[in-house]
């Protein structure tokens, strides 16, 4: 129960990465494939697009460590709250996947 909580608190400023990359991205101004172009032009890796940022702004894909330095890098976020967010979003998949399998 207390890990719980402190998990809780450690969140509580973080929102889930599927919200966090749609709203750093308007924050600064961009699209989708604006934030691909240079997610792509940054890392020197052509392998994003604006379908992949579309999955992970809805959800159906959490960007991996990767990528996670990459967002934090060209959304001007600190990695610290990238990698929390990605978490949270996995520890919501997660209890979602449990409460469906009840």
């Amino acid at each position: 129960m207390l890990k719980a909580v402190r998990q809780a608190h450690e969140h509580q400023d973080t929102p889930p990465i599927t919200a966090l990359i749609p709203q750093a991205r308007r924050e600064q101004g961009l699209t989708q494939r604006e934030l691909a172009d240079l997610l792509c032009e940054i890392s020197q890796n052509d392998s994003v697009t604006r379908e992949e940022v579309s999955r992970w702004e809805r959800g159906k894909r959490i960007p991996g460590p990767y990528w996670r330095a990459w967002i934090s890098a060209a959304l001007d976020v600190p990695h610290t709250e990238v990698d929390r967010a990605a978490v949270l979003e996995r520890e919501c998949r997660r209890s979602r996947t449990e409460d469906h399998s009840h």
